[in-house]
């Protein structure tokens, strides 16, 4: 089993550049393609403490319910806003990443790099072409 997971959402670019940096790596990680298998309530808590995040830095606006279920009002609360995202897996900003190293929400996807355990194995392009790593194995 491995020591890195990444809650994953294979149709996302991001999550996508994140999960071929932990592979550049030489690691393969666990998948949880989230969407299809959300975490439960105390592992999502989990995660959020762990990064050390408010709550509210977990939520994804963008091609969700958010606006229409209100919850940029400031009346709900933490564990509301956990409610409704397990509700609606699709409220979680992704990907999380979890590392012996520590847990992130890697966006941008090179925050991933800060906690992953072995350094890239060669160069690595993001799918839009932006170079991440140059063919030392350095962070551009």
């Amino acid at each position: 089993m491995s020591s890195i997971t990444i809650y994953h959402n294979p149709a996302c670019g991001t999550s996508r550049n994140v999960l071929a940096m932990i592979r550049n790596s030489g690691e393969e990680p666990s998948v949880i393609e989230y969407l299809k298998t959300p975490p439960d309530h105390a592992t999502l808590t989990a995660l959020i403490a762990q990064m050390d995040v408010p709550v509210r830095a977990v939520l994804r606006e963008k091609g969700t319910p958010y606006t229409e279920l209100g919850l940029d009002d400031p009346k709900w609360t933490d564990e509301q806003l956990i409610d409704f995202m397990l509700q609606h897996p699709v409220l979680i900003n992704r990907p999380i990443v979890a590392t012996p190293l520590g847990t992130r929400l890697c966006r941008p996807s090179e925050a991933v790099l800060d906690i992953l355990p072995q350094p890239q194995r060669g160069a690595f392009n993001k799918e839009d072409g932006e170079v991440v790593v140059n063919a030392e194995g350095r962070r551009v």
